[in-house]
């Protein structure tokens, strides 16, 4: 089962990043939202993502797509990333893909045995872990809206900004303070140099390191900005996560030529070490069909 499904079980829910346009890749939509205005690249945006039977959830989920000042700042992010430094997307799309895969990620660890932080720490239910969950995915690079550099940081105080409005009669206090308070560490866990605390902030952290499936680096590699980065990212086909069979949670990546090991090795690993899930996932990466596809023609080294 992929990343962008659910379990079986249940019919109704939404795979993550269900397209609202059929048939558009992934980062074609962020490179033409890239370039519309502000009024026209929050019109269509929409997350969607399997609440079930959490009603919480639910009320978040319908507050963020009610929320402007929330989807102009995804822009503004998207904009920064695809528009200023052609690198891969930030987009509404990319929240959308990671809010699922955290969202996946988190269940299937429970099923797995693995109690997340608001249920062992706080005495809380499952449900307001996934609250956390999800908002972080959905608040986690809202700093690229200002700028890369540090933008976890930057993220934090945008996001302490809009949970207050987001939460306001979904928690009472005190435990509205403390879902913020772990939204927020989640936020800045997810850096490369993070410390999570809390089954929560590393979830957010992997689900990040998992949007890496090739339609999110189409720009600088269609572009010609060719290197190891655009070229293992283009090599990634697809990110599947189940059960393993054996009490730990797995992460198949699908790759179409080895390169994609780059990403897997370097990029992933880096993000999986230390987020305190180590021993709760599993990643296998194979390559699909017999031979790999040929992604780059002549190279040549450049002068620079």
């Amino acid at each position: 089962m992929s990343a962008e499904d659910d379990t079986a079980q249940d019919p109704g829910e939404i795979p993550a990043g269900a397209d609202p346009v059929p048939g558009k890749p992934i980062s074609v939509r962020a490179e033409r939202g890239a370039r519309m205005t502000p009024a026209e690249a929050v019109r269509d945006m929409r997350i969607n993502l399997p609440a079930r039977g959490n009603r919480k959830l639910r009320d978040l989920i319908e507050r963020a797509n009610r929320d402007e000042s929330l989807k102009a700042l995804w822009h503004a992010a998207n904009v920064n990333a695809v528009t200023r430094l052609q690198i891969n997307d930030h987009s509404w799309v990319h929240i959308q893909i990671v809010t699922n895969i955290g969202l996946k990620l988190l269940r299937e660890l429970r099923r797995a045995g693995v109690e997340p932080g608001m249920v062992t720490d706080y005495g809380m239910e499952f449900e307001d872990a996934e609250v956390v969950t999800v908002l972080g995915c959905l608040t986690h690079c809202l700093g690229m809206a200002i700028h890369r550099s540090n933008h976890e940081e930057m993220s934090l105080f945008l996001a302490a900004d809009r949970i207050p409005s987001l939460l306001e009669g979904v928690y009472e206090e005190p435990e509205r303070t403390i879902v913020m308070a772990e939204v927020l560490q989640t936020i800045i866990s997810h850096r490369s140099d993070g410390e999570p605390l809390s089954v929560e902030a590393g979830v957010v952290r992997v689900a990040d390191a998992l949007d890496m499936a090739k339609g999110r680096s189409r720009i600088p590699f269609e572009t010609g900005r060719v290197s190891i980065h655009s070229l293992s990212a283009a090599a990634i086909e697809a990110v599947n996560i189940s059960s393993s069979g054996t009490g730990k949670v797995l992460v198949e990546i699908v790759l179409n030529n080895s390169a994609g090991l780059f990403q897997v090795d370097n990029l992933l690993k880096s993000k999986l070490h230390g987020s305190g899930l180590e021993s709760h996932i599993e990643v296998e990466a194979d390559i699909e069909g017999e031979t790999e596809k040929r992604l780059l023609g002549a190279f040549r080294l450049g002068s620079e």
